[in-house]
Formats: C-alpha cells, sequence, structure tokens
C-alpha cells in the first residue's frame, strides 16, 4: 500500500513563508508527477503546482513567482516553498502524485496526502 505523508503547515502572518514537505512511503515502483492541490472552505480543490518525473514544473498563476516546488527523488520527497503568503492562500494544501506501483498487476494510480491546514493572518 501506498502512503503520502505531509508536513509543514501551520500559522503565519501575511508576507511569511512556509515550507510544506510530502514523503511517500510503501510500495511502489517510481512516482512520476508529483503535485500540490489547496482546498478553501466552500471551495473546489485546485492544483497550486506540479512537478514532473524530469523536473519540469508547472504553476497556477496566482502564485508564480511566490512559490517553489522541488522533488527529491532519492528520497521520494517532494516540497513547496511558499514565500510572500496573503491571507487568500489559506487552505488545507494536499499533495497528490501519480505513482506507478505493483499489486498483483501493474497500475497507476493517483494518491493523495492527508492535508495540512495553512493559515495567513492579515
Amino acid at each position: 500500500q501506498v502512503q503520502l505523508v505531509e508536513s509543514g503547515g501551520g500559522l503565519v502572518q501575511e508576507g511569511g513563508s512556509l515550507r510544506l514537505s510530502c514523503a511517500a512511503a510503501g510500495s511502489f515502483v517510481k512516482i512520476n508527477t508529483m503535485n500540490w492541490y489547496r482546498q478553501a472552505p466552500g471551495k473546489q480543490r485546485e492544483l497550486v503546482a506540479e512537478i514532473s518525473k524530469d523536473g519540469s514544473t508547472n504553476y497556477e498563476e496566482f502564485v508564480k513567482g511566490r512559490f517553489s516546488i522541488a522533488r527529491a527523488n532519492a528520497e521520494n520527497m517532494w516540497f513547496l516553498q511558499m514565500n510572500s503568503l496573503k491571507p487568500k492562500d489559506s487552505a488545507v494544501y494536499y499533495c497528490g502524485a501519480d505513482i506507478f506501483a505493483f499489486h498483483g498487476t501493474f497500475y497507476t494510480a493517483r494518491f493523495w496526502g492527508q492535508g495540512t491546514q495553512v493559515t495567513v493572518s492579515s
């Protein structure tokens, strides 16, 4: 079974920084795309940033220039560095990954972390 474990959320003042981490654990063959989503109360979950297995990145417009995604393949980890945080960045942040695994047969599936709360005060 595959599990994603997040850490690093918390409360920060406007303009501050936080770094989120996500670690994949369990039995799998490889991790393809890694990403970060967020969901604010009353809103749908939205993509924040993603990074492919070759290191190419994609950011949503609302975080460009402020957030940075990175991955550490050897440790099966990825990170979201969040700078210049704004109150509207407050949300539960989820890490996700498309993982290639074997369980009787080979398959690829999207796995999710449990979510970590980020709150930015004004």
